[in-house]
């Protein structure tokens, strides 16, 4: 069978669970027309580079897909009718990448950037662990 790498952009308007359950859905015709889908990223909300269909963002999600064409021309049909995902792309490739994608590896990268310019503390000003309190009696 061949290999896909799927993204979608839904609305900015539809929560994170409605985004999880779209993917679900998809993943479910992939399988019921014989294919597997082997990864799925949500990279999160992101800025768009220009207005599509009056959203300036969108949420992001990855599907990784070895499917039969029709699994994915049917999959590509249900996205064109769901009102909530605003545009999608999906590439046939030799072999599907293991591990993380480039985004998620991005994402690792800048969160780890970020702790180590707050000097190891974290977003609460903490510093990732809870120090025991001292005995002050």
């Amino acid at each position: 069978m061949p290999f896909y790498e799927h993204v979608f952009l839904s609305r900015q308007d539809v929560s994170a669970q409605q985004v999880e359950t779209m993917t679900d859905q998809f993943k479910g015709i992939i399988e019921a027309a014989g294919g597997t889908v082997s990864k799925i990223e949500y990279w999160g909300v992101k800025s768009l580079a220009y207005r599509i269909k009056k959203n300036r963002k969108a949420h992001f999600a990855l599907l990784n897909i070895s499917s039969p064409a029709a699994g994915v021309a049917e999959m590509e049909r249900q996205m064109k009718i769901n009102e909530d995902v605003i545009r999608f792309m999906t590439i046939k490739v030799e072999a599907l990448e293991e591990g993380p994608s480039a985004m998620m590896q991005r994402r690792e990268r800048e969160e780890r950037r970020d702790r180590e310019r707050d000097g190891g503390r974290d977003r609460e000003g903490g510093y990732g662990y809870e120090a025991p309190l001292e005995d002050l009696s």
